[in-house]
């Protein structure tokens, strides 16, 4: 595990970085409340609910984890004109995000997702959103703002969940714009768009997509080191992370050696937003100017971070801290 002044001293440096995050916007909406009956209409638990919040998710999520580190963002996205877009304004504007790359987009709504939650498990989640690829102008007019951004931030952090906002049209221009002016470009994927993230710096898919994308499931630890290295190969990426959940997370480099580590959750309640988490601090780490592996190590704390918290959750400089140091005790008795 990496030394702890050198975490200190990465963990510390972050506020001296800007990381812009590109992607679909989104509003975490839960309900929650008791269950102490079944419903006599249906077979399904009746949910009292007890108290309501808000958080930013999917893109807007990465935004907040970055600030939670300690880190600056400005968020590139589209919203609809409608009040899930108005509170996901007020909510990332509260944070101090700059949120002058979002734009509204009056034919579309703003996804929602909503998880009922009874005695502290998730019941059931309800999305609403619209997941057809932006029209042409609203995609340019994404791409420029975005472009305009280049010069003063260390990358960018495109958080795709498949909602419309990465398309063929707005990302690989995106990629060769960064990548030319030597600035890193780090993928959050899904499975539809793999094509589209061809010269990126590094891709984090979780285990499940990354055998969606080789059509064939990892079995053993050979077939994720042979299938991380087809990966990097094959998309022409400078670096695959791939998250394994319990299995910690393997990183593949080019003309380097693999590198798996270990997970660093002590306990786990809610995996939500993990991976919006792993990029944000992977990216961070990143622009500090550290090694890749030394990055991954980062990003593997702060997810053992969140996944201990149940809903959307952040890591700080000093719960990672914490935590590394709960690890250092556990492993000691």
């Amino acid at each position: 595990m990496i030394n702890r002044d050198r975490l200190k001293e990465i963990l510390s440096s972050f506020h001296n970085y800007e990381i812009a995050v590109l992607g679909d916007l989104m509003l975490d909406e839960y309900l929650w409340g008791k269950v102490d009956r079944i419903s006599p209409e249906a077979p399904v638990p009746v949910v009292q609910v007890k108290r309501e919040t808000w958080l930013p998710g999917g893109a807007a999520n990465v935004a907040m984890n970055i600030v939670a580190l300690g880190g600056k963002t400005c968020i590139f996205g589209v919203t609809g004109d409608d009040g899930t877009g108005r509170k996901l304004k007020e909510s990332l504007l509260e944070k101090k995000i700059n949120t002058q790359g979002m734009i509204i987009d009056s034919g579309r709504c703003t996804t929602l997702k909503t998880r009922i939650i009874g005695h502290n498990q998730q019941m059931v989640r309800i999305d609403r959103e619209t997941s057809e690829n932006l029209e042409q102008k609203t995609a340019r007019s994404l791409t420029e703002v975005l472009s305009k951004m280049i010069p003063s931030v260390s990358g960018v952090i495109v958080s795709d969940y498949a909602k419309g906002v990465i398309t063929l049209e707005s990302l690989p221009p995106m990629i060769e714009k960064f990548r030319k002016n030597g600035k890193f470009v780090s993928v959050d994927p899904k499975l539809k768009n793999y094509p589209l993230y061809a010269g990126s710096t590094i891709i984090t898919p979780n285990t499940k997509e990354a055998e969606s994308i080789l059509g064939r499931l990892f079995e053993s630890q050979d077939d994720v080191e042979s299938g991380g290295t087809e990966i990097l190969k094959r998309f022409k990426i400078d670096a695959v992370l791939i998250t394994r959940g319990e299995n910690g997370m393997s990183l593949f480099e080019k003309n380097k050696h693999s590198l798996t580590i270990p997970t660093r959750a002590i306990e786990v309640f809610d995996v939500t937003g993990a991976g919006d988490t792993v990029i944000a601090t992977f990216s961070l780490a990143l622009a500090t100017g550290c090694s890749m592996s030394e990055a991954a190590e980062v990003a593997n704390l702060a997810a053992g971070v969140v996944v201990g918290i149940i809903g959307t959750a952040t890591a700080s400089p000093k719960s990672i801290l914490d935590h590394y140091d709960k690890i250092n005790m556990v492993e000691k008795q």
